[in-house]
């Protein structure tokens, strides 16, 4: 009998409980994993910047080398994986602010946070425009992301009559980010104050209850 008879004559290998149970235990460990590095990427990139040592990512992780490459085979995956991350979560604030606080207050809190997040980047502007590929979606990744939550929080607020209508969120959000490049010697506390000249700016012509529209 040929080698492809005998084989296509074979049984195939039973598939065991044990087998079954062990594929989602990995999945779920991969995927503590990745958390686990892209939650240390984080942290040293704040610190460090985004040219860290790999080594120092891993360590903060408490992974080995060979676990953080095959998630991420280079730093700028890792970079744009961390990106798609934070810009989540401070989108995903923006329901959660609206749902806790007053609109005025809601949107305030949020460009704070906004704010933060800008000024945690160390180096990251300089990443975004090296040409690498992994990196090509990210502009458009962070305007999808950040635009209609900071336009339903301004809504609200122009409907409460806390600031005035007609603000163009990806305005605000360009005014910001030009103002954390623009306060690099004056640190992040520099930045948080002219934000906050940047909000009593927003409340300056809104229309107050009880009051006709012009």
């Amino acid at each position: 009998m040929s080698t492809k008879s005998r084989l296509a004559a074979e049984p195939a290998p039973m598939t065991t409980a044990d087998d079954q149970t062990a594929a989602p235990r990995m999945r779920a460990d991969a995927r503590r994993n990745e958390e686990a590095i892209l939650e240390a990427a984080k942290i040293v990139f704040a610190r460090s910047g985004v040219d860290a040592p790999i080594r120092e990512i891993a360590a903060q992780a408490g992974v080995g080398l060979a676990t953080l490459y095959r998630r991420f085979p280079t730093r700028a995956d890792m970079v744009a994986a961390v990106f798609r991350r934070e810009v989540d979560a401070c989108a995903d604030a923006a329901g959660a602010l609206a749902a806790q606080h007053r609109p005025g207050e809601a949107l305030a809190a949020w460009l704070m946070r906004y704010t933060r997040f800008i000024a945690t980047k160390q180096g990251l502007a300089a990443a975004l425009h090296s040409g690498d590929p992994a990196f090509a979606a990210l502009p458009d990744y962070f305007r999808k992301r950040f635009e209609p939550a900071l336009s339903m929080l301004l809504e609200a607020a122009a409907l409460s009559r806390e600031i005035r209508a007609g603000v163009a969120a990806y305005d605000l959000l360009r005014a910001i980010g030009n103002l954390a490049v623009a306060s690099d010697d004056g640190g992040a506390a520099h930045t948080e104050r002219m934000v906050m000249l940047l909000i009593d700016g927003l409340r300056y012509g809104a229309t107050k209850p009880g009051r006709p529209g012009p």
